[in-house]
């Protein structure tokens, strides 16, 4: 046989091997597309059940008094008057109406992000009732520094619970009013963020949502 003939049935063999290989792949991306299908059907209702647990969780931490909670629809903040009050950085992610057994309102649990963590965003619900009062804090996802950052739940949550005041600031000094809290040693970012967060927070209320505090 001819070199030109054997380089012939060469390259007819490659050809025959390429489509051999990628009919292989297509079988092999088929299959592990209908397992993945399968495995999202099966583990999306229990996903979904998990999240809605941690959800209320996360509202009754914040909440105590409160019998259930609802979801409602809400008005996201002006873009132009969100950023002239100081947070850019915040987003109001979700508004919950607390209840009581008889339907009543008690107040809301607000989720809020803010971008101005150390090691990213910073995502919490905040508890706060109709006189404005602030219930506490759940810190949901935070990446800071361990030992330093990572802090916020042990140390500053605590501080804002059972406040009422317009605004919080932090202190490296020490607190010395309602509305100061001390900042973590080592992690006054971590301090910003989250007291900038619980902030937008308590702005959003005041701006945006039924209450009993004064003068509404």
């Amino acid at each position: 046989m001819s070199n030109t003939a054997n380089q012939e049935v060469k390259k007819g063999a490659d050809i025959g091997g390429m489509f051999k290989d990628t009919a292989i792949l297509l079988v092999i991306t088929l299959v592990a597309g209908l397992l993945l299908g399968l495995v999202y059907q099966v583990t999306k209702e229990p996903i979904a059940v998990q999240k809605e647990r941690k959800k209320q969780e996360a509202c009754k931490e914040v909440f105590a008094d409160a019998a259930s909670f609802a979801e409602i629809e809400f008005v996201q903040p002006d873009a132009q008057e969100w950023a002239a009050a100081g947070f850019a950085q915040e987003t109001i992610d979700e508004v919950m109406e607390a209840k009581d057994a008889s339907g009543a309102v008690l107040g809301y649990v607000i989720t809020v992000t803010t971008k101005e963590g150390y090691g990213g965003d910073i995502r919490f619900t905040i508890g706060i009732a109709k006189n404005g009062t602030v219930n506490g804090i759940a810190i949901l996802e935070i990446a800071e520094t361990a030992g330093l950052g990572m802090r916020a739940e042990e140390v500053l949550a605590p501080q804002f619970a059972g406040k009422n005041v317009e605004k919080f600031e932090y202190s490296k000094s020490g607190a010395t009013a309602d509305y100061q809290v001390d900042a973590i040693s080592g992690a006054t970012i971590t301090t910003n963020a989250v007291t900038n967060g619980v902030n937008a927070g308590l702005y959003y209320f005041q701006t945006n949502l039924p209450a009993d505090g004064p003068g509404k």
